[in-house]
């Protein structure tokens, strides 16, 4: 298996919406506002075995100041491969220069998220709302 990674905002909406999918997030029910949405996030970083898409990782940010994560994703059966430390470090080099990277995490996957470097705000909580328009 030989990862290779890219810098791109371009996709078919099949290959989001098979990765997506392929880690149940409802967004992939929703492939071509995922190929919108790709294009217009600042910065997207992806890895690929071959041609086919395994993981991606995806921010905005406000150009100067603070930057959101708000995918990281890598199909399962090449999960604990190093692919997703690989995508949040490639970020991090992105937005070294601001004060801050932001992400919303569940818990289950905090420990990933420490051992890359972030930490649990602890006077804060996530807030979202969200409608599933059909």
């Amino acid at each position: 298996m030989a990862i290779t990674y890219r810098d791109t905002h371009e996709f078919r909406k099949e290959e989001l919406e098979d990765l997506f999918l392929s880690v149940e997030w409802s967004s992939g029910h929703f492939p071509e506002k995922l190929v919108v949405a790709m294009r217009n996030f600042e910065t997207v970083y992806t890895a690929w075995d071959g041609d086919k898409l395994v993981g991606l990782i995806c921010a905005m940010d406000d150009g100067i100041m603070t930057a959101y994560i708000h995918y990281l994703l890598v199909r399962p059966e090449y999960q604990g491969k190093g692919i997703g430390k690989e995508l949040v470090e490639k970020m991090k080099a992105t937005y070294a220069d601001y004060l801050r990277i932001v992400l919303v995490a569940y818990n289950d996957e905090c420990g990933f998220y420490e051992s890359c470097g972030f930490k649990r705000e602890t006077e804060s909580s996530p807030m979202f709302i969200t409608e599933l328009w059909t």
